[in-house]
């Protein structure tokens, strides 16, 4: 074992001087070849590399192999580190920077054609005229629906470079317009890291945040602003299946609940100072009431602001222990569109906690740790978490008022909500993973919009007749062929408040979604009770 991982270390050492050396002969950020330095005889994975290129058996796909290579070499250090494929590089940094060049679109294909199901507000699609609902006939005057379309084909007809265009022709969701042509010039398309931001209850606004993008700060700021309009005093944030995103996102938004000099978190590594962010006198909502929604899925810069707002005393941490991931990755980018996401340094939260749960077992264990936590009745009791070797360690951590907090396993919420066991089941999961809900609403419910002013009105007074489920379970078992009795009806109620979400959604957008799915949520009607 001693061997093997001293062979592993030496590996890493080898590549990340011949990175060094590579960046001090080179004016290239990562240049566009394979990693080394001038000393290749000394250079083991290289001549790995070569010796499997010129003399293997079998034909070998390099670019395949170099990258798993490098990614297993990677995961021997800690689960983060990582190589990212270009495409997948591009997909993060895309989703990060909150931007990419492209139409403005969402879709569902169905029946081999494509339908728009949701249209950026201010982008292309949208300057063009074209709605939610159409379907799309032809691409420059050629068919498209029935030419075989798949994801990849889609999104290789639609995107391209900035200030090209395109002629969609569109019809109608049922077909029975002549379709119309729309030009549409591709260019700037912004990714808002905002899901939802409403009243929800008096004077309680809620916000929902799904990353911590480049544009975090300024989305949040932009909400705040509309909710201020309508008279917000108290707040709800929420930052469940948050999986995170850049540090820098997580301190400024963490400085919009702070006053001046606070300690928002800092980083530390061998090869990293340590580093404090201290918050400014620039925060929207320094003063009133706060709740904090996390839960499993809440992880890294989610967890720097919960930790930190929590270690302050200055919100109410609600649901339950998030994910436990304390570690910072700085991407290096290769010439080719990869990169390497390397982790270089731990972040602590004002107390001085680190909240990295452990990887000693393994990555397969690292990432099977939240389906073990459901296996030990974690998701269900806070008694059964605070079962978990995390917290039976002496804590020497506490908050700015002296409550007792924890290190080395996500955070611990001040009030436990357990999970609902029928929200997710597994016939949900299945109707979701299927599109399901969106191509019933398009084949089945949308005539019911023409009877509803608004979102408002549509949520005050629409339901789902158990007519309607019984119908949309039917057609679902046109696809989905083995359906279980009993988890129906377990799943009933819950499959009735997604129809309508998705509705919703369909017709106004993700804010009209979370509306009813946040109807009786048991999280959030609790934070609506802490922060009055």
């Amino acid at each position: 074992m001693k061997r093997a991982a001293a062979i592993i270390f030496r590996s890493i050492v080898l590549i990340l001087t011949g990175v060094t050396i590579g960046l001090y002969i080179s004016n290239d950020n990562f240049p566009g070849r394979r990693i080394s330095n001038p000393f290749a005889k000394d250079d083991k994975v290289e001549q790995m590399l070569h010796l499997v290129k010129a003399k293997y058996v079998d034909t070998v796909n390099m670019v395949r192999f170099e990258g798993e290579t490098i990614n297993n070499m990677l995961q021997n250090l800690d689960p983060h580190s990582l190589y990212l494929p270009p495409q997948q590089a591009q997909s993060i940094n895309e989703r990060l920077e909150g931007e990419f060049n492209g139409i403005g679109i969402e879709y569902q294909l169905l029946r081999d054609t494509l339908y728009v199901t949701q249209v950026q507000p201010g982008g292309p699609a949208e300057k063009a005229g074209i709605k939610t609902g159409q379907r799309l006939i032809t691409v420059n005057n050629k068919p498209f629906s029935g030419t075989g379309l798949t994801a990849d084909k889609v999104n290789t007809t639609l995107r391209g470079e900035k200030g090209t265009s395109i002629i969609l022709g569109l019809t109608t969701i049922d077909n029975k317009a002549k379709p119309q042509n729309y030009t549409v010039t591709r260019g700037h398309v912004d990714l808002s890291s905002l899901d939802a931001a409403y009243m929800a209850s008096g004077d309680i606004g809620y916000i929902k945040l799904s990353k911590f993008a480049a544009t975090s700060d300024a989305d949040f700021r932009a909400a705040l602003r509309k909710l201020q309009v309508q008279g917000v005093k108290k707040l709800v944030v929420d930052l469940r299946s948050n999986g995170g995103g850049y540090l820098s996102a997580a301190t400024s938004l963490a400085d919009e609940f702070l006053t001046k000099g606070k300690l928002i978190v800092y980083t530390q590594g061998v090869h990293e100072p340590r580093t404090d962010y201290f918050a400014t006198d620039s925060g929207m909502f320094q003063q009133g009431n706060l709740a904090v929604l996390i839960d499993e899925y809440s992880a890294s810069a989610s967890e720097i602001l919960a930790g930190c707002l929590q270690d302050l005393d200055r919100a109410t941490l609600i649901g339950r222990r998030s994910f436990g991931k304390g570690l910072v990755q700085e991407q290096f980018p290769f010439g080719d569109g990869s990169a390497i996401n390397l982790t270089v340094a731990r972040y602590y939260t004002p107390s001085g906690r680190s909240i990295q749960k452990s990887y000693k077992n393994g990555i397969e264990s690292y990432h099977n740790e939240i389906a073990e936590r459901m296996q030990k009745g974690e998701l269900y009791s806070a008694a059964n978490t605070l079962k978990d070797s995390s917290f039976l360690r002496k804590s020497n951590y506490h908050t700015s008022k002296g409550k007792k907090v924890y290190s080395g396993g996500g955070i611990m919420p001040d009030i436990f909500i357990p999970a609902d066991t029928n929200t997710n089941t597994v016939l949900i999961q299945e109707l979701n993973q299927r599109q399901l809900f969106t191509a019933f609403i398009i084949d089945k419910l949308y005539p019911q919009f023409k009877n509803y002013r608004n979102d408002d009105d549509f949520v005050a007074r629409y339901n789902v007749s158990d007519a309607v489920f019984d119908t949309f379970i039917q057609y679902a078992s046109g696809t989905l062929k083995q359906m279980d009795s009993p988890e129906i009806k377990r799943s009933k109620n819950n499959i009735k408040k997604l129809l309508k979400a998705y509705m919703a959604r369909f017709e106004w957008g993700d804010t009209a979604y979370y509306r009813v799915v946040n109807a009786d949520d048991p999280a959030l009607v609790k934070a609506i009770e802490v922060v009055k």
